[in-house]
């Protein structure tokens, strides 16, 4: 009797036994699952965070590389605004230059006439010809003030001082009381076009003399 029931226990403990395996290996199964499931979230999430880094990087990079391009085209336009404001001012100095001296040759030959009126009434002065003197004279004035009105002047360098941009000296002269080294006659006028030496005075400069 007491073999009987000891191997109907024996037979429900195997069948508990049995029952209990397949339960566990369930058990094991769902903390593996579950751990696979947490470790790739926390893949997903590291690999989330790798993805952003190299966005943000990527960004700061395309960011610089704007940012340079943006500094080339401002200095390349800075560059061309300037080179452009110097072409314009060059061309309206030579637009001016031409206006006020294109008639530079011109001048040139009115004032070997105007040599001429000036010998011509110092000659009748000497001759005693004061009508014709009168009228020459006249007519000489008039001239060197049509000069004057288009820019024109006659130097008139006596006494100054020698400028060898202005000057031609063809003689030297004694001093006499004057300062050496300036202007002491002139053999021909010198004239000027707004301010620009079309025809050098021809002089003579005062020099001291050896006692």
């Amino acid at each position: 009797m007491a073999g009987v029931r000891l191997r109907a226990a024996a037979e429900q403990l195997r069948i508990l036994a049995l029952g209990a395996r397949p339960g566990r290996c369930s058990a094991c199964a769902y903390s593996a699952a579950a751990q696979q499931r947490s470790t790739g979230d926390q893949s997903t999430t590291d690999d989330g965070g790798d993805d952003q880094s190299y966005a943000m990087r990527s960004l700061e990079k395309k960011t610089t590389q704007l940012e340079e391009k943006v500094r080339d085209l401002t200095e390349s336009y800075s560059k061309a605004v300037a080179d452009s404001e110097n072409v314009r001012k060059r061309t309206q100095k030579f637009v001016k230059d031409a206006k006020l001296f294109g008639i530079q040759s011109f001048c040139r030959d009115l004032v070997e006439v105007a040599d001429i009126l000036e010998q011509a009434v110092i000659e009748t002065k000497q001759k005693g010809m004061d009508d014709v003197s009168e009228i020459l004279c006249s007519v000489e004035g008039k001239l060197q003030s049509v000069f004057t009105k288009h820019g024109l002047q006659k130097m008139t360098p006596v006494g100054g001082d020698y400028d060898p941009y202005d000057h031609e000296i063809v003689c030297h002269v004694p001093s006499e009381g004057r300062r050496p080294g300036s202007v002491a006659t002139i053999q021909q006028d010198g004239y000027k076009l707004h301010g620009r030496t079309i025809r050098h005075a021809q002089v003579g400069i005062a020099v001291e003399t050896q006692q």
